[in-house]
């Protein structure tokens, strides 16, 4: 959190020291020591051309012209106001930074606040956090991609954010170089690149944490001679101990992604099978906390292909290890009796029950035969697939069935559709449903839309269309930060 009380001690000093400052000056402006009352003493008129000093004046006018002295408390009242404005520019600062969602975002926000704190125009940040972990980035303001290419070709040791970096001297310190072209000891490399970019004098700060250590290091560049003031010094710095302690948060949340998508990803296909007369294609979007959407596509005995798609409750670490026991164990069922898909599910929902007794799951497998072009489905609880071609874009119409989990016995009649040819069937999760943001009539209406707008060029293509899909129902990105879905989009187009 922001050191308010921090703050609160400077301003305090500052005000005790203004006070006896005030003092001091009216104890000289009164020619007394500080302490005793001034005496008064008769005025010593100057003479000036044309005025008499010994003619009386009126009482109105009487006494030396001098200066208002100003009230004794507009010093005091300067420096609260000071003050004041002070802590509401960290709160609003601050309070932008915790509403960054991602490690780019807050990134970001932090070079352009420090850069208004600082009264800077260009700066750059550099995050390598000193576990070597990553994720590792150099994000500039004001610098174009090629120019920060051109500051990072001086040696790290010669550049104050580099010396942070690398823990050369004094690393927790920040670093001021107020006038690089007159530094007559400066690095070559670094005056070159200095005065080719067009600025002349450079503050840099580390970004560090008790708990994680050293985060990144930004600095900020001037274009003419200049340094930060004190008070500027202490804000930023301030604001730097909030932005450090925000980015460690959300640097643990990005590994956490990396790390779940890492695992999902290792439990589902490594690559799509290649069978003779059917193309296939998945656009596979993971959400942040891990959700529990898989798919599966599986060369079957006699060029069959088996095609599955399926949602398990709850999300996390259990959701994923219940992902990828229904895999494993419908991978194993297909082989066996793949061609009848209502048996694979019943005995998929068996290992749920006995596996995962509070859990359920939806599923859909299809039986494919691409030689005669014929499909035979099943489905629990699962979405309709859809077919896409270029005389009908409709739902297959599958028997309405309960999730895996649900029954203490769970059957369903199976349905078999046959595909012209260049026709595309769509299996997708919920997700992509969900992610739409309308209800689901609005987003299953939404979806049959962008299957019957894709574009003719495209639709030759599996992964062109299921690309086509994605980005129309979701025109914002289906791999958003912020989306709490997973999305499974599994295409498979019929020679």
């Amino acid at each position: 959190m922001l050191d308010i009380a921090a703050l609160v001690r400077v301003h305090v000093d500052a005000l005790v020291a203004a006070q006896n400052d005030m003092g001091v000056c009216d104890a000289i402006r009164r020619n007394t020591p500080l302490g005793k009352p001034a005496t008064m003493s008769a005025p010593h008129l100057p003479k000036v051309a044309g005025i008499d000093p010994t003619v009386p004046v009126s009482d109105e006018t009487a006494g030396p012209i001098e200066a208002v002295p100003a009230p004794p408390g507009a010093f005091i009242q300067d420096r609260l106001a000071g003050w004041v404005s002070d802590l509401t520019t960290l709160h609003e600062l601050t309070e932008r930074l915790a509403g960054t969602r991602t490690l780019n975002d807050a990134l970001h926000e932090f070079l352009e606040a420090g850069a208004a704190l600082v009264g800077a125009r260009r700066g750059l940040v550099a995050f390598e956090p000193s576990d070597r972990r990553g994720p590792v980035s150099t994000i500039g303001l004001g610098l174009a991609h090629a120019e920060l290419g051109q500051i990072e070709t001086v040696p790290r040791s010669a550049t104050s954010y580099g010396r942070v970096l690398e823990g050369l001297p004094n690393p927790d310190s920040p670093l001021t170089t107020p006038d690089l072209l007159g530094d007559s000891g400066l690095d070559p490399r670094r005056r070159e690149v200095a005065a080719r970019l067009g600025y002349a004098a450079s503050y840099a700060l580390p970004l560090a944490t008790a708990t994680t250590g050293r985060l990144g290091a930004a600095v900020w560049l001037y274009d003419e001679p200049a340094e930060p003031l004190e008070r500027q010094r202490h804000l930023v710095g301030l604001y730097a101990g909030y932005a450090s302690e925000h980015l460690a948060r959300l640097l643990e949340l990005e590994r956490a992604r990396t790390d779940v998508a890492t695992v999902t990803e290792e439990l589902l296909p490594t690559r799509l099978p290649r069978i003779p007369g059917v193309q296939l294609a998945v656009r596979h979007e993971v959400a942040p906390q891990g959700g529990g959407d898989w798919y599966d596509a599986l060369a079957l005995p006699e060029g069959a292909l088996g095609l599955a798609v399926g949602s398990v409750g709850g999300s996390g670490p259990s959701a994923l290890a219940a992902t990828g026991r229904l895999r494993a164990g419908l991978r194993a069922y297909a082989v066996m009796e793949g061609e009848d898909p209502v048996a694979v599910l019943s005995d998929l929902e068996l290992l749920l029950r006995l596996t995962e007794p509070a859990r359920s799951a939806t599923a859909l497998f299809a039986y494919c035969e691409p030689a005669r072009r014929k499909i035979l489905f099943a489905g629990a609880g699962h979405t309709p697939p859809l077919i896409i071609g270029e005389r009908r874009t409709a739902y297959v119409e599958t028997t309405l069935s309960a999730p895996l989990g649900m029954l203490s016995c769970w059957e369903a009649p199976s349905v078999d559709i046959t595909p012209a040819p260049g026709e595309t069937v769509l299996l997708y999760t919920d997700g992509l449903l969900r992610r739409a943001g309308d209800s689901m009539d609005r987003a299953y209406a939404r979806l049959h839309s962008a299957a019957a707008s894709v574009p003719r060029a495209l639709r030759g293509d599996a992964a062109s269309v299921a690309g086509h899909v994605v980005r129309t129902v979701l025109p914002d990105g289906a791999g958003r930060a912020d989306g709490a879905e997973d999305v499974v989009v599994l295409a498979a187009r019929f020679d």
